[in-house]
């Protein structure tokens, strides 16, 4: 009877050590490879995890190139890891031990999950497509493309691949008249290119034969279930549309106005005393949009650092919820993130209809982020469509010098 009952208490011993390793797994710190898997295709991503002070919680960044992007505090609910993405309406909830996660992505509309992919990840591995070594070219993609993205109803993008390899890595974007594809990064082993990116809202995953006419043909798999067809003409004058002429204002406007609330109701005009007679720049955006993202990472500090030279900004963001009391929570959240100091207000949906509606004076908002600088008279002077994020290297150094150049001359009139 004492082995029996001596017995009894080791198999419970064990069940309550599994139940806590289970439910209070010690991740380990480091690197992390991932995985999402669609359409039988794996689209990497490289996670970089760490213990909390707190000792429970864990701090997430998503791992593009340069980029260190911060999700949301992790936590353990029961025997799964929760990684919150909430300005991008997204989770990761995955089984975990130590070394290793499985589980699902899910993307979010109103809280109701709208789709899903399946999610692993293994500790201590820190390459996105092929192992050190591994992968072997002759071919060299560096250089500028003239692209095309094709969809399954035959309509087209036109974008400009900007990508630079060095060995077998390869980093670079695509720019399209509305926004960047953000931070890409991968290989080229023989003669095919792939290439992934995942900011929360987006995973993307390129993949592209290269052929000896310098054409690249390829797919692309974007999110839980967009898919486009691509092919890229290497061209050294590959450019896009003028992003200062896509948007513009109606015949007989010179002039932008409306009146909205900011997240905590307070009503905001142009014709506010705190803009009158100072330089203004307008940011169309959105808390789930990546682009507006970067652009609010670089509009932030700077409004910071200039905001005593007579300039002022304020923000737009049309969200999937015109309910303040779904969207502005969400505003809240990207107020304290970028730690912005200018207001930012409710100003409808990201629909056509609603931003007709919001900003009838404009022929349309074809884009987020779109940017409008105003002088201290409250002419609009510029509209600029979309953004060039940090991911497209000297394209975002030639946004930041030609940003600066206009603003200190609207800054300088009188």
């Amino acid at each position: 009877m004492r082995l029996i009952i001596s017995a009894a208490a080791c198999l419970f011993c064990l069940i309550q050590i599994g139940c806590k390793s289970g439910s209070e797994a010690n991740l380990k710190e480091g690197t992390w490879r991932a995985t999402l898997t669609r359409d039988n295709q794996e689209l990497p991503l490289l996670l970089d995890i760490s213990k909390n002070p707190d000792g429970k919680t864990y701090s997430v960044f998503a791992l593009n190139g340069k980029e260190k992007l911060r999700m949301d505090t992790a936590y353990f609910a029961n025997d799964s890891l929760v990684i919150p993405m909430q300005l991008f309406d997204a989770k990761i909830v995955a089984k975990a031990d130590a070394e290793s996660l499985k589980g699902t992505y899910y993307r979010l509309a109103n809280g109701v999950v709208a789709g899903s992919l399946p999610f692993e990840a293994k500790a201590g591995e820190n390459y996105r497509f092929f192992k050190e070594g591994v992968a072997k070219t002759g071919k060299n993609v560096t250089g500028k493309w003239m692209t095309y993205f094709m969809d399954d109803k035959g309509d087209s993008t036109q974008a400009v691949g900007n990508l630079t390899q060095t060995g077998t890595d390869v980093s670079g974007s695509f720019l399209t008249t509305t926004g960047d594809y953000r931070f890409l990064t991968g290989s080229v082993n023989g003669d095919s290119l792939f290439l992934s990116t995942f900011d929360g809202s987006n995973a993307k995953l390129f993949k592209a034969a290269i052929q000896d006419n310098n054409v690249l043909k390829g797919a692309l798999w974007s999110g839980v279930k967009a898919y486009k067809t691509w092919e890229a003409k290497l061209d050294p004058n590959a450019a896009l549309p003028d992003a200062a002429k896509l948007t513009f204002l109606k015949p007989g406007f010179e002039t932008v106005d409306f009146t909205f609330p900011d997240s905590d109701g307070k009503m905001w005009s142009l014709k506010d005393p705190k803009f009158q007679g100072k330089a203004v720049i307008i940011q169309i955006m959105g808390s789930w949009c990546p682009n507006c993202m970067d652009e609010t990472n670089f509009m932030a500090p700077w409004y910071k650092s200039n905001k005593d030279r007579g300039v002022e900004m304020i923000g737009l963001s049309f969200e999937r919820s015109d309910d303040p009391k779904v969207s502005n929570p969400k505003l809240k959240r990207m107020i304290s993130r970028f730690d912005i100091q200018y207001p930012i207000l409710l100003a409808g949906t990201n629909t056509d209809e609603a931003t007709a509606k919001a900003l009838p004076m404009l022929n349309k908002v074809m884009s987020y982020p779109t940017t409008i600088f105003i002088d201290r008279k409250g002419k609009v002077r510029e509209i600029h469509t979309g953004f060039s994020g940090p991911g497209t290297g000297k394209y975002y150094d030639e946004f930041v010098t030609d940003f600066n150049s206009l603003m200190d001359k609207l800054i300088a009139e009188k």
